[in-house]
């Protein structure tokens, strides 16, 4: 007999370790609210039932090195007590916010005044820096054999920037167009200056440019395939972090990214009978917007976890918190 009662969405994370297809899960919200140790904790489950965890930070912030204890860098660092959980953080402006390093990443080796001048142009495309990091990370993903990737996120708006990297990057290639397209001559003027290798330089130049607006259409694809990604959003019940959270979920339903579980950090969770007045005040204003929280994502697993009395630092912090992901 069918029940006429409404399906219940769990209460936990369960869903995300019970996926076998998964391969990229980004954990994201407003700066402050506990993503990277929501992300850390997810990483040590997870690592439970996969074969080899990678969790990347691209937060400049480098918590990632902070929650576990041990420093972290560029490449895949094994966190200790773990036997396949790896760690890896980036900063974007530190790697990829000056010519040299765009040089690497784009395989250019000539020295020369057209090149240096190429790669000026090349530099100022907007969101460019953006892009070549998350180039680079699929680059490394697909030359590694870890099976999931957790990505712990910047906050909101550095993460929604990275989603919409193919659109900007194919807007401003456009443009270019458009201008060596009306100004050719002065372009072939401008080449006699400084070479006649030039022009055959500049195309190689929007070979690359539209190269990796390839690349970023195919990452965009990914992010888009359900069943090999998702987004977990990371909130505190107070009203700049649930507006937040509104808008980065509206925001990935229009990028037509898989999101179904909203995990609220730092809840009260005192007796009602507490005497401490500001206890009873903030209790009060946290269940205001929890009860908006399970009003706007009542079809979300909604993971609520208390506040802690201390710090979440170290593996064995981390351990302990991951069980509340999972409390029923």
């Amino acid at each position: 007999m069918e029940s006429n009662e409404p399906f219940k969405f769990e209460e936990t994370i369960q869903n995300i370790l019970d996926q076998d297809t998964l391969k990229w899960i980004f954990v994201g919200g407003k700066g402050g609210v506990g993503k990277t140790t929501v992300s850390s904790s997810l990483a040590i489950l997870l690592s439970k039932v996969k074969k080899k965890v990678l969790i990347i930070s691209t937060d400049p912030a480098h918590n990632l090195s902070d929650a576990f204890g041990q420093k972290m860098g560029r490449q895949p660092t094994l966190i200790k007590g773990y036997q396949n959980l790896y760690g890896l953080e980036l900063d974007p402006e530190k790697d990829f916010n000056n010519i040299e390093k765009l040089n690497q990443v784009l395989h250019l080796d000539d020295k020369t005044k057209s090149d240096n001048l190429l790669n000026k142009i090349e530099n100022s495309f907007p969101g460019v820096d953006e892009a070549n990091n998350l180039r680079f990370i699929a680059s490394l993903l697909e030359n590694t054999d870890f099976d999931l990737v957790i990505f712990d996120t910047a906050p909101t708006g550095h993460t929604l920037r990275l989603l919409e990297m193919p659109n900007i990057i194919g807007k401003s290639l456009k443009k270019l167009l458009e201008i060596k397209s009306q100004f050719g001559s002065i372009i072939d003027s401008v080449g006699g200056i400084l070479g006649n290798e030039f022009d055959q330089k500049l195309n190689k130049f929007f070979e690359r440019m539209n190269g990796l607006k390839e690349s970023l259409e195919k990452i965009s694809d990914r992010f888009k395939d359900a069943d090999k990604t998702t987004f977990i959003a990371v909130c505190i019940p107070e009203f700049l972090s649930v507006y937040e959270t509104e808008r980065l979920i509206e925001s990935l339903f229009k990028e037509n990214i898989d999101i179904r579980n909203v995990i609220v950090n730092q809840v009260l969770m005192c007796d009602n009978d507490t005497k401490c007045k500001m206890c009873k005040s903030r209790i009060k204003m946290q269940k205001k917007y929890l009860d908006r929280i399970e009003e706007m994502f009542e079809d979300f697993h909604i993971i609520k976890v208390p506040l802690q009395k201390n710090e979440i630092r170290g593996t064995k912090n981390i351990e302990e918190f991951s069980r509340f992901l999972l409390k029923k």
